[in-house]
């Protein structure tokens, strides 16, 4: 199932599953955990079985509630300007694959810069969110700053991370930082079943809608508009396309190849 100490990484069917294992410390992530993710997102890329990553938090309390703050108080400017800082989060970001943050418990700090680089985010009901770097003497070093307004809007951006204060799975559903509340002995399950929805779709789809948006929103309109007409027309010439549209007219299951 794992051949990781800080994390555990388990295939199922077409998602690839990857738990921060450190419950004790309520899944606070020290530099090896986030080389251990590193390794696992990489490793679910290059497995052509695998169509969807997930990542969550070992236990009922925390999905990663923020950086090891042992580490953290000795980590000098060079130490911080280290791009494992914020690979991670871009790592998840750029993999073709759809990537799921299923959070169970707390999900702040470097915890919730790690589900801001997750295409989708899904709580439980008691997940709480904070960005509180500013009450420790600095400001977030994992993306945040970036990623956080270009989610919720500046205004709640701003809000999360002037303030420091938590926000409960409703605020962060109503702002958009979720998109699913779920019981939480039903999270992964609900995981599972978004990963076998996407699984279903021909396998150019989902990983180029992906880059779409990731690419478009660095990008200037004309030029997103742009990208996305010569991304539907590389996909307008695919075998899967005729295949998907024949299904459709004759009502029936389509038999994607990847071609």
């Amino acid at each position: 199932m794992s051949d990781y100490e800080n994390i555990l990484y388990e295939v199922q069917g077409p998602m690839a599953l990857v738990t921060i294992n450190r419950a004790e410390k309520h899944n606070a992530i020290s530099l090896a955990t986030l080389e251990e993710l590193q390794h696992a997102v990489a490793r679910a890329g290059d497995d052509e079985a695998v169509r969807v990553i997930t990542v969550t938090g070992a236990g009922e309390r925390a999905f990663a509630s923020g950086s090891d703050l042992s580490e953290v108080l000795n980590r000098d400017f060079k130490k911080a300007l280290e791009p494992i800082v914020q690979g991670l989060a871009e790592q998840l970001e750029r993999t073709p694959k759809p990537t799921i943050a299923a959070i169970n418990g707390i999900c702040m700090g470097g915890g919730l810069e790690v589900a801001l680089g997750c295409d989708l985010r899904i709580a439980v009901p008691h997940a709480r969110f904070a960005t509180p770097e500013g009450k420790l003497g600095i400001i977030p070093g994992g993306g945040a700053t970036a990623r956080l307004p270009r989610i919720v809007g500046r205004g709640w951006g701003m809000e999360m991370m002037l303030m420091g204060e938590p926000i409960d799975a409703e605020r962060a559903l109503q702002i958009g930082l979720v998109t699913r509340i779920v019981p939480p002995d039903e999270l992964l399950e609900e995981a599972r079943r978004m990963a076998d929805h996407l699984a279903s779709f021909a396998p150019f789809v989902p990983r180029t809608m992906k880059a779409m948006v990731h690419f478009g929103m660095e990008a200037s309109l004309a030029g997103a508009l742009m990208l996305e007409k010569y991304a539907q027309g590389g996909l307008v010439q695919t075998e899967d396309k005729v295949e998907g549209i024949t299904a459709f007219l004759e009502k029936r299951d389509p038999e994607f190849k990847g071609r």
